[in-house]
């Protein structure tokens, strides 16, 4: 296949509950990486367990990655699927000025919400076995408003807006190409580089916005990303480190 990563493995099925549930169910024997695509998904969720729609025609899939390595490295790899996900949009329309990256896990499309990303993880102590990165991207439709969170970035599809249209499975060949490469350059080179070019597609680099948890939120000019990868604002307090957050512009 044309453009298909070596040593990835393609598993793209007709419909699933959902395919980070089916990467925990495939990962005692996944002896190296493999995508998991869905045409549909049953059960889908987002962050915090919330449900994530799908409408047909839009892009599900996890990628299932055996690691062994801290958590805290391994949580790097969203800043690495935010990359991926920039290029193989930039590929699929031929526009790199209207998408931008949006802390911690978000891609934005002429400040709509286009694709978000999921991780999660199993091992044992401070050592990690798998990693599975879920990705979902609004290709044909985007949900609507009263889908989300009150106050969350409005949903926007690649054909709503663009009039774009792309399949599922050739866009996942985009993304598992670009994924390829920059996971090669974090094992190589570390986070620094995919920092640095990370925030050069940041969304609201050095303006104020606000970092919200369960119990307390902050608001503050979007000064950096650190060598963790948390969010750094900078208050009338000086500079606050975020390390998980939902972010409000």
């Amino acid at each position: 296949m044309t453009g298909w990563p070596d040593g990835y493995g393609r598993r793209v099925l007709q419909s699933v509950d959902s395919t980070l549930s089916e990467a925990a169910r495939m990962a005692a024997d996944a002896s190296g990486p493999v995508w998991i695509m869905a045409e549909q998904q049953t059960a889908a969720r987002g962050r915090r367990g919330r449900p994530w729609a799908m409408p047909a025609g839009n892009f599900a899939a996890t990628l299932l990655l055996p690691v062994s390595e801290a958590p805290g490295q391994a949580a790097l790899r969203s800043f690495v699927a935010s990359l991926a996900l920039y290029e193989a949009l930039v590929a699929a329309t031929g526009r790199a000025d209207i998408f931008a990256l949006k802390w911690p896990n978000d891609v934005l499309l002429r400040g709509g919400k286009l694709a978000g990303i999921l991780l999660e993880s199993a091992g044992q102590g401070a050592q990690l076995r798998h990693l599975a990165i879920g990705i979902g991207v609004n290709l044909a439709a985007a949900p609507g408003a009263d889908e989300v969170e009150a106050g969350a970035v409005r949903p926007v599809s690649l054909k709503g807006e663009l009039g774009t249209v792309i399949a599922p499975e050739e866009f996942l060949d985009l993304l598992a190409e670009a994924y390829a490469r920059f996971e090669t350059q974090f094992t190589t080179y570390g986070f620094a580089p995919i920092r640095s070019a990370w925030l050069n597609h940041a969304a609201r680099l050095g303006e104020v916005i606000t970092a919200r948890t369960t119990r307390d939120e902050t608001t503050g000019t979007f000064a950096d990303v650190d060598s963790a990868g948390n969010l750094i604002l900078e208050t009338s307090k000086g500079p606050v480190p975020i390390t998980a957050a939902e972010v409000f512009f």
